[in-house]
């Protein structure tokens, strides 16, 4: 296995191109890609008036807000973030991540990588 060090800036930034998405990009920052053998980290950006499908998977999700302010769905509970929260999305969950703020929403999340 192979460490890693790198700057943010240079990982690439991807559009989500998922049903359902609306201004929201996502950049892995550590993957199976770099040898990671349990999870994965991502950052995302959602711009202001923008969101994340709503939708679930069986996996879980474990995310910390870095900056701007949002609303995260969770089944059928609504809760607003901004910077320092953490949120945890059990798997199998319906879940959606809304920018309700001026400013980009950025979080980090989790997940394990899937075994095939």
């Amino acid at each position: 296995m192979k460490e890693k060090v790198t700057h943010l800036r240079q990982v690439p930034q991807e559009k989500v191109e998922l049903k359902g998405t609306k201004d929201a990009y996502i950049q892995w920052l550590i993957s199976d890609k770099d040898g990671a053998p349990n999870f994965a980290m991502r950052r995302f950006v959602v711009k202001a008036g923008g969101y994340t499908p709503y939708h679930h998977h069986p996996y879980e999700h474990e995310v910390l807000v870095l900056s701007g302010r949002g609303q995260v769905i969770i089944g059928d509970k609504n809760y607003e973030v901004s910077e320092g929260f953490v949120v945890f999305v059990p798997p199998d969950v319906m879940h959606q991540f809304r920018n309700i703020g001026e400013s980009d929403l950025e979080f980090i999340c989790v997940i394990p990588l899937q075994k095939q």
